[in-house]
């Protein structure tokens, strides 16, 4: 069935941000259904969405927290996700923000060069302590997707590159305030083509065997994240493959006894839950165009001008015969466009615009430019 919305919302100002709390337990639900009975421990991703009222239902569902930065970190720990539970990724951790999660004792830092390593060696030791580090590594695997959420490719700035990972492990030894837990891989965001995690767990499966026969025996291993969803067909397709994603994984990945398997999903988990609601401040003829001009913007939805992403949208308000617009925003720049040529029911002043799919990488990268108000989020289905 097509996005409603509740006759009692039709009044709250827009433009706001719409959660389906429902549809976020049925995600959960089908994701743990997926990953515990081939013993995955699934870690959130932060970065997608952190509105607490969100964050308190995946931690509820069992999942542990994936931040890539200390506010994340922080974050994490006021929702009430365990320390033990939480993992510090992304390339360039700040000495606050080490110091920050090294105060929580959280469970890993995921580390990206020599050069983080020796830092956080150098910390951890000014604490007394050890740190339990995994090693990301860039397996220069083609994810397939936009080169902006490409994250594995040597091009990429993520992860220790294959060539340089013997020296990086050779001096381990230096760095003794260090415990190797763990491999990490991240291959890209809005993964659809299934396949590439078989080619990840095959480079994954040559670097173990590699590594242990540099005398490193990991009893954990973190095949990243990256899979994708149906903009397109959001209520077609609302709940993504976790079947087929973790299934791959099982199929192709050699696991060691007793070793754990960790995945980190963000968009996969909470982008289709999530939708913008917007209203028609103006329509707009031109010669060759006809505009819808709404009362959100990039301000409030980056994706579509930082990538040229798909959002599927509906006008709620009209019935009548379709026409052609380009959807547009307020802000002062070309880029502010959701969509060109979209065929929506004939649109008017006022109608009331769903922008869909937009529960990942949406509110959570608002900004106040042009000195932008941030916007509501409503919560239905709790």
């Amino acid at each position: 069935m097509p996005f409603t919305l509740a006759p009692e919302l039709h009044a709250q100002p827009t433009p706001f941000y719409h959660y389906d709390l429902g549809l976020l337990d049925a995600t959960l639900t089908a994701l743990q259904q997926a990953a515990r009975p081939r013993n995955f421990q699934v870690h959130y991703a932060l970065k997608a969405n952190v509105n607490l009222p969100v964050l308190a239902r995946i931690k509820d569902h069992g999942l542990g927290a994936d931040c890539v930065s200390g506010g994340e970190v922080q974050r994490a720990l006021e929702a009430g996700f365990a320390p033990e539970h939480v993992v510090f990724a992304g390339v360039g951790k700040s000495d606050a923000e080490i110091r920050l999660a090294l105060a929580a004792d959280i469970w890993c830092f995921n580390a990206e060069s020599a050069e983080e390593l020796a830092v956080l060696n150098e910390l951890t030791g000014a604490q007394g302590r050890t740190a339990r580090v995994a090693l990301r590594v860039n397996p220069n695997v083609d994810a397939h997707t936009h080169a902006y959420i490409t994250t594995g490719l040597e091009a990429n700035k993520f992860g220790i590159s294959l060539a340089d990972l013997p020296a990086v492990v050779a001096q381990f030894s230096s760095w003794p305030h260090l415990e190797l837990v763990g491999l990490h891989a991240h291959i890209g965001s809005q993964i659809t083509d299934l396949n590439v995690f078989a080619e990840l767990s095959q480079r994954l499966n040559e670097l173990q065997t590699w590594l242990e026969s540099q005398g490193h025996q990991l009893p954990h291993l973190n095949v990243g994240g990256g899979l994708g969803i149906s903009y397109e067909q959001p209520d077609g397709q609302p709940i993504p493959d976790f079947e087929g994603y973790f299934s791959m994984f099982d199929r192709h990945l050699v696991r060691r006894p007793g070793q754990q398997v960790h995945v980190e999903l963000g968009r996969a988990v909470v982008a289709q839950c999530g939708t913008l609601l917007s209203r028609v401040l103006y329509v707009k003829q031109s010669q060759s165009t006809r505009f819808a001009i709404l009362d959100a913007g990039m301000t409030e939805l980056m994706r579509p001008a930082l990538y040229g992403s798909y959002h599927h949208i509906q006008n709620l308000s009209s019935t009548a015969p379709e026409l052609l617009y380009d959807v547009v925003g307020p802000i002062c720049e070309s880029s502010d466009t959701f969509r060109k040529a979209v065929a929506l029911p004939e649109t008017r002043r006022g109608d009331l615009v769903a922008i869909r799919s937009a529960g990942a990488y949406g509110e959570v990268m608002s900004s106040g430019y042009n000195l932008r108000e941030k916007v509501a989020a409503v919560y239905v289905g709790e």
